[in-house]
């Protein structure tokens, strides 16, 4: 690849933003943040993306930063073209064009469930919300934080089609954040609605459902959490 073309796989700055507020705003759509809480949530999502799709498509930091490991590593390999970018295609020896490989296949199972689950999971908080209780249904009835659920997925989605240390570092920093969110917004549901929402925590797992395991729990008076 000549410098021209090597200057045309990168630099594309317009590209940076119009990705980034593609999907954050398709993301907004499907989560509609509320409180400070969900905008800070949301905000940390979106920085996530803003980050990698600047190295998607203006300046490959991870690239310069590995390419003497990369080089040695992969010879013959031009890492400033677009499609070397997607590191586990070239590095678990797929060569043909990346966006058939079996990564970027995965990726798209991983945020397709992602946004599925924050669609989902809107539905049911807006439903319980205009009738005042408690959401137990839909993916509430396997988990009690699908949303958060639901951006983790995607971020992974996008680590796999496209790993980059800023964002491979700030994966688990973001999934932290959420797992704090979370408590702290149980530890809020335990003293607003008490025992009912006990006996929904004991039924229904934070993060990772039980098969063949169903919230039984009732109607309650009305709450929202991730």
């Amino acid at each position: 690849m000549n410098e021209s073309d090597q200057m045309q796989a990168y630099g594309l700055w317009s590209l940076v933003i119009i990705n980034s507020l593609v999907f954050i705003i398709f993301a907004f759509s499907f989560a509609k943040p509320q409180s400070a809480r969900d905008w800070r949530s949301f905000g940390a999502f979106s920085a996530f993306l803003v980050a990698l799709f600047t190295e998607m498509y203006g300046y490959p930091l991870t690239i310069y930063l590995l390419s003497g490991w990369l080089t040695s590593k992969f010879p013959g390999v031009d890492f400033l073209s677009h499609d070397a970018g997607h590191l586990l295609e070239v590095m678990f020896g797929w060569r043909a064009n990346p966006h058939f490989g079996p990564f970027h296949f995965l990726s798209f199972i991983f945020m397709g469930a992602g946004f599925w689950l924050l669609a989902a999971s809107w539905k049911v908080l807006y439903e319980a919300q205009v009738a005042h209780r408690l959401a137990v249904a839909g993916p509430y009835a396997r988990v009690r934080h699908p949303q958060y659920i639901g951006f983790v997925l995607i971020m992974l989605g996008f680590l796999v089609q496209w790993p980059t240390l800023v964002t491979l570092a700030m994966f688990p920093v973001l999934v932290f954040m959420y797992g704090r969110l979370a408590r702290r917004e149980e530890r809020e549901m335990l003293v607003q609605f008490g025992e009912e929402y006990l006996r929904y925590k004991k039924m229904v797992p934070a993060f990772f459902p039980r098969l063949g395991s169903r919230s039984e729990s009732g109607s309650g008076d009305g709450t929202r959490h991730g």
